[in-house]
């Protein structure tokens, strides 16, 4: 049983880039939480597509959205996985969300293929 979705960068990023998969995307915010690792991912490609990011944590969060800090244990947990993960080239970032998502038991919205191509311990979902 799932306690919620956890947001990887990718996943918040497409409504407001516009890309597919952003409007299934958008109908999970409500209640969806994001590590603040993923949300600096957020908020650095948001600035390199121009966009104004001042009131963009207010926007997520008064749709919904908790950014919630990484405690030490996400980031350990996201430390074991890299002998698992390195081949498919998953980033610190993507592990954090991985360890994010299977702390609070919930599913891992995105739309990188390559987190739902590898067994990981946390149902994930993709976006597109």
């Amino acid at each position: 049983m799932s306690d919620g979705v956890v947001l990887d960068a990718s996943a918040a990023l497409a409504p407001i880039l516009g890309e597919r998969g952003g409007e299934e995307a958008l109908r999970e915010f409500r209640g969806a939480s994001i590590s603040a690792v993923n949300w600096a991912e957020v908020v650095q490609k948001a600035i390199g597509a121009g966009l104004a990011v001042e009131w963009l944590r207010a926007d997520f969060e008064g749709m919904g959205v908790e950014v919630a800090p990484v405690e030490p244990q996400h980031a350990e947990h996201a430390a074991r996985l890299h002998p698992r993960t390195r081949s498919a080239g998953l980033s610190l970032a993507d592990r954090i969300c991985v360890a994010f998502a299977a702390a609070r038991d919930a599913v891992l919205l995105t739309a990188d293929g390559a987190l739902a191509d590898l067994d990981l311990g946390v149902e994930v979902r993709l976006i597109r």
